[in-house]
Parts: C-alpha cells; structure tokens; sequence
C-alpha cells in the first residue's frame, strides 16, 4: 500500500516504514506528526484520490533534523563587472513514516 501526500510544497509517494526527507517539520526528534494532505492512495493496483481519501492519514516518526549541502548561487553580467555569490544551505527533517490508515 502506498500514498502519494503533500508536504511543503512538494508531493512525495511514501509506502510504510519508508524514510524521506522533507522541509523542516516542527516537532522534537522520536515525536509523531501527520505528513500534509493525502492526494491519492493506491493498493492491489488500484488507485483511491479525491474525495475517496479525504479522511485518510498518513503518520511518521521524526528522525533527524539536518541541513543539505551548500550550493552555491553565483550572478554576473559580462562587461560590467557585476559578480555576486550567495551560498545557501536548505534545512530538512527526515522522518520515518509508520502507518497509512485511509
């Protein structure tokens, strides 16, 4: 069984006992949370999406929280002398998800 859940912005397909990251969720490390909105939910090839799934619940444990490798952001126009570099570095939490119930 799986679900496709949207989670900051982006939509992950997670399947039970799955470990992903996703944009940073508030909440200690071992505490549960419900990932976003349930937009679909597929089992023995069939798919369940809109109003089938509206009360569905997809629960995971948090992991980690962490922050990805820098990237660096560089800018210029040539002739002008214009150079610019910005590093940026995304925060995550990774977490473990423990049941689909929908």
């Amino acid at each position: 069984m799986y679900a496709v859940v949207e989670t900051g912005g982006k939509q992950f397909r997670v399947e039970a006992g799955q470990t992903l990251n996703v944009e940073t969720l508030d909440g200690a490390t071992g505490s549960q949370v419900e990932l976003g909105r349930v937009l679909a939910i597929g089992d023995n090839g069939g798919i369940r999406a809109g109003a089938d799934v509206k009360d569905a619940k997809v629960t995971a444990t948090i992991q980690a929280n962490g922050r990805a490798d820098k990237i660096i952001v560089f800018k210029f126009k040539r002739k002008k002398q214009y150079k610019r570099t910005i590093g940026h570095r995304q925060n995550f939490t990774t977490v473990k998800v423990d049941a689909i119930v929908g």
